[in-house]
């Protein structure tokens, strides 16, 4: 049997990871600006990104997408830029599925060979490989050059005649030309297609996903029209899943899935794992009453953004008292092992930026909560564990708290943090200890990747505005977690009702006890109904590990 193991997902964008070009020119060229490459993940880089306790990286972007760079002399047509969001594009608006984005290579002409490298080196430093699956939609003028034989494109030999055909991938206007409400200079597209976001007009706006066209599932209100014959759509996003999990991907990221049949889903999440039993899915779901229909589709993980992210942002903020986290975790506690916990990702603004909490340190008694209090998987966006701010102004992407996925662009946090390191600061290399020390202790603890849980709040309202107190237990290790949301440090006492000794099947009176963030030692007692006192330092906490001296 294998040991119980808690993921933790490193999500990088390696366009911007590995550039070390500080020019920085708004809205700069891939000349002007640089570019990441795959191969700046070294194997010594590798080795710093799994140190931090992670074990699986997240490579966003790295399918060929929409860009205004031009690299028609390799034989890849040049995209329109009037419908490509910013100089390099959105890793969302794919224009081959079957190939990689050659911004990230050094060779372009060997650029799904340095992929495969990567692939292979990510493995040999012990960690997993997810991609993203963009199943909703796909770039306006999508066209594989690097599809396997005998495959037929995404929108080849289309009835364009018609508006919904279960034959097609896409849905048309016919006779009618797409007439967005910008200019958009002499781009023509006729008929006119659905723009990805469900906008069923020819008159998408800027605030559309205007650079994308949805794709057609088949599936109308009546459900699957012809449950014998698969739709075209479902073959052929089902290949290209094949195509990259038979490269050795251990994990897809599916963007948008809510936006894409649960049907499909059930059919080709079975389909892919009859084959690859330890592939891995993750949904983008929004919708909580919809959770457990995407997992019982086969899901492995879904977004908790809506309930566990909204709440730890509130409280880290003062928005709300940290007692509110107990309702968040009891909504989906009946699948609450499949949530994927996150402080950052590329949509959400930095935790570090003027518009969230501005001050990296807030991060560390969210991040004991999301990484402790439960067995579910865990997300860092790269450069979080270096305090990157995101409040750069990069072109496309105006100055918003987070970092640009359309711009060509570096982040000094992430040159030092992997690439400089003699030049990160004191604060870089505490914030990045931290980190690690945390991830560690949620990745290496059984109390935590396989124990039990028992909230303290109810019994501790005292607590509530500020503080969070919980114990996990697996065997006869057992962890005492409390998190201190306050600019101070504090001097509590935590209730520990009978229900808990009870419910933990705590067999002693007296513990020895090993913070195991600041390495202080001292015992405690437990008693039925009794109160332990300590101090917690300001906006970090304690995690004790308790064992019984009788």
């Amino acid at each position: 049997m294998e040991e119980p193991h808690k993921l933790i997902i490193y999500q990088v964008l390696p366009r911007i990871f590995g550039n070390r070009n500080r020019t920085r020119k708004r809205d700069g060229t891939f000349a002007e600006n640089g570019c990441g490459k795959l191969n700046d993940f070294s194997d010594e880089v590798l080795r710093l990104i799994r140190e931090l306790g992670i074990s699986h990286v997240w490579y966003t972007g790295v399918i060929r997408h929409a860009t205004q760079t031009d690299y028609t002399a390799y034989g890849i047509p040049l995209q329109h830029s009037a419908i490509v969001k910013g100089k390099a594009g959105s890793p969302y608006a794919i224009v081959d599925y079957y190939d990689i984005d050659p911004d990230l290579a050094v060779d372009v002409e060997r650029r799904m060979d340095e992929f495969e490298a990567l692939l292979e080196r990510t493995h040999e430093a012990g960690m997993k490989v997810i991609i993203d699956f963009v199943p909703n939609h796909v770039a306006r003028e999508y066209h594989s050059v690097t599809k396997p034989p005998g495959t037929h494109d995404l929108g080849e030999n289309e009835d364009t005649s018609v508006h919904f055909s279960p034959n097609n991938n896409f849905y048309y206007y016919p006779n009618q030309p797409l007439m967005p409400q910008f200019n958009a200079g002499d781009y023509e597209e006729f008929p006119a297609k659905v723009t990805g976001n469900d906008c069923f007009n020819a008159h998408p706006t800027k605030n559309d996903w205007y650079e994308t066209v949805k794709l057609n599932y088949a599936v109308g209100e009546a459900g699957l029209q012809n449950e014998q014959e698969k739709p075209d759509t479902w073959m052929k996003m089902r290949e290209i899943l094949r195509f990259w999990a038979a490269k050795g991907v251990d994990a897809f990221r599916c963007d948008m899935a809510e936006m894409v049949p649960e049907v499909f889903w059930k059919w080709v999440i079975d389909d892919l794992k009859a084959d690859y039993p330890r592939l891995l899915f993750i949904g983008e779901v929004y919708q909580p009453s919809r959770y457990q229909d995407f997992l019982e589709a086969g899901f492995d993980y879904l977004y908790d953004k809506v309930g566990m992210y909204n709440c730890l942002r509130n409280v880290i903020c003062g928005r709300q008292p940290a007692a509110t986290i107990t309702g968040e975790w009891q909504a989906t506690d009946h699948v609450r092992t499949q949530m994927l916990y996150f402080l950052e990702n590329h949509d959400e603004q930095r935790l570090a930026s003027s518009f969230f909490a501005d001050n990296p340190q807030k991060a560390f008694p969210a991040l004991l909560v999301a990484t402790m209090l439960g067995k579910n998987p865990f997300m860092v966006y790269a450069g979080q564990e270096y305090g990157e701010r995101g409040m750069d102004a990069e072109g496309f992407s105006g100055q918003d708290g987070r970092t640009s996925i359309f711009d060509y662009w570096s982040l000094d946090s992430l040159i030092c943090g992997y690439f400089e390191r003699e030049k990160r600061s004191d604060e870089q290399r505490r914030l990045a200890a931290a980190y690690q020390q945390i991830l560690r202790i949620a990745t290496r603890e059984r109390a935590i990747t396989s124990g039990k849980m028992f909230d303290l709040m109810y019994v501790n309202p005292h607590l509530g505005s500020q503080q969070f107190a919980f114990l996990r237990k697996e065997g006869d290790e057992m962890l005492f977690v409390v998190a201190n949301f306050s600019e101070r440090a504090v001097r509590i006492g935590v209730f520990i009702p009978q229900h808990a000794i009870d419910y933990m099947q705590i067999q002693g009176k007296r513990f020895q006890a090993l913070d195991l963030l600041t390495g202080e030692r001292r015992d405690f007692e437990m008693l039925s109904d009794g109160m332990i006192n300590m101090e917690v330092p300001a906006l970090f906490g304690r995690v004790w590990k308790m064992n019984d001296i009788k």
